[in-house]
């Protein structure tokens, strides 16, 4: 049963990433996208925030949270990964800036590739990443289907019309799948770490990258979410990728699963942020509001 169940997170890990991508390039254009990145004070912030200070926080919280080697490397591998395919859809959730939070999502992904081989030989010493594997990976899953999105978008549009709600609808289906998959699967993962200071580790990192990136994200409530939420979020499928080729130790995924389990959390919190902006703004009589699945 449990190989079964592995096999269906799986599925649903593939299905929901590559859905989620090809519905945000039916939905949105390369001009959408690449606007709100014209902000370089906005963007330079969010890096700062996810290159710099993130891993800055995961440094700190080892000096004050007594962690195994092996907990410590998972820490520091989500906190210098950073560019989630979970991003936009935790956007989209919060009612913000879907257009902006894709355009982060590709920025922060692509710098992490460049990023994380040349930093992790210094944090932890002996690890050798190979840029290629982790780029593969990313592009296949994500930047492929977004690419096939915006090109239906901008070619057929009355097809991406039709198509971007069903397959915004199976993303959905498939990220409720995940996030219930991985409770069942992890469950006894998460109680074994009880008492050892990963899962306080964790929450730290999490809420601290959220509050560095929501104060980074600027005075606008549609990129302040985005940036908070892109900071919080980070990229599990790479340092999966980087933790699982160079760490025997099996300790080292099994934390990174712990993270990305806390890290669901976020879903909460991005549909908390959506009720307050549908609070604060309700939408005039007879318009839909853009992003609503």
């Amino acid at each position: 049963m449990a190989v079964i169940l592995e096999s269906l997170a799986t599925l649903s890990v593939l299905v929901f990433v590559v859905t989620s991508m090809l519905a945000m390039g039916l939905n949105l254009t390369v001009g959408q996208i690449l606007d709100p990145l014209r902000d370089l004070a906005l963007v330079g912030k969010a890096l700062l925030a996810n290159f710099v200070l993130v891993p800055l926080l995961a440094y700190a919280i080892l000096l004050v949270i007594p962690l195994s080697d092996a907990q410590s490397i998972g820490l520091i591998l989500l906190a210098t990964a950073a560019g989630a395919p979970f991003l936009p859809k935790l956007v989209e959730m919060a009612k913000a800036d879907v257009a902006f939070g894709v355009g982060l999502m590709v920025l922060l992904m692509v710098v992490t590739v460049a990023y994380v081989p040349i930093v992790l030989p210094f944090l932890l010493p002996g690890v050798q990443v190979d840029p290629v594997e982790i780029a593969s990976s990313l592009v296949v899953l994500m930047l492929l289907p977004l690419a096939v999105g915006l090109f239906v978008k901008a070619r057929y549009a009355d097809t991406a019309a039709s198509w971007q709600p069903i397959i915004n609808q199976v993303s959905s289906t498939a990220l409720v799948f995940l996030v219930v998959l991985m409770l069942v699967l992890n469950f006894q993962t998460l109680i074994s770490v009880i008492g050892t200071g990963a899962l306080l580790a964790f929450a730290v990192l999490i809420v601290g990258s959220l509050g560095v990136g929501w104060l980074l994200g600027g005075p606008s409530e549609g990129t302040r979410p985005v940036v908070g939420l892109g900071t919080a979020q980070r990229n599990v499928s790479a340092a999966l990728v980087v933790g699982a080729a160079n760490f025997e130790d099996p300790n080292v995924v099994v934390m990174l699963v712990v993270g990305a389990t806390l890290m669901g959390l976020l879903i909460v919190v991005a549909g908390e942020l959506g009720k307050r902006t549908e609070r604060a703004e309700p939408a005039p009589m007879g318009e839909e509001a853009t992003y609503d699945d």
